[in-house]
């Protein structure tokens, strides 16, 4: 597994990388051996953020977790993702099977702004979007973490977003 590894306001020392290959060789025996991992480790304060982005058969694995420890937030970030792993994998093997593209990566950029204290946009998100039918969709956001998810329905062409109601169902968003 090739695992790019950017680390902000941290130093990253032989020990800490060896920790973060050794725990994402956990999961590998989900993987081929080309897939690629990006580690993003982070300090704020006395938080240290691990995010930890896997491409897996056409979907993207992402776990984030944030403690005071960093060797405890890549063993918490790894966790969540073999959960995640784990609840989908049926799923994951059958795309593999049928063979599938692998996932494109998400690219992510900040946008800084100055606005006088109003609101502002700080942070826009480019990625392709892959037409997909709804159960895909669902799947691919409770892969991610989020509580929404914007696809295109395979059935009708168009852009839809699939939300997390407060009841914990779900809610779709089309256009008319």
């Amino acid at each position: 597994m090739k695992i790019d590894l950017t680390a902000l306001n941290i130093d990253v020392t032989d020990d800490l990388r060896n920790h973060v290959e050794k725990k994402l060789g956990k999961i590998e025996k989900y993987f081929d051996r080309s897939a690629s991992a990006q580690v993003v480790l982070s300090s704020q304060r006395e938080r240290q953020i691990v995010e930890i982005t896997l491409p897996l058969d056409g979907f993207v694995v992402r776990g984030q977790e944030a403690t005071s420890d960093i060797y405890a937030s890549v063993n918490l970030a790894v966790d969540k993702i073999e959960r995640r792993i784990e609840r989908y994998r049926a799923r994951f093997q059958r795309r593999k099977r049928e063979g599938r593209a692998q996932a494109r990566s998400l690219a992510a950029q900040v946008t800084p702004a100055e606005t006088g204290g109003e609101p502002r946009l700080v942070k826009v998100k480019r990625f392709n979007i892959k037409p997909m039918n709804v159960d895909e969709a669902i799947m691919q956001m409770s892969l991610l973490g989020h509580d929404f998810f914007v696809f295109v329905s395979s059935e009708t062409e168009q852009v839809n977003v699939l939300y997390r109601r407060k009841d914990g169902d779900y809610g779709l968003i089309e256009p008319e």
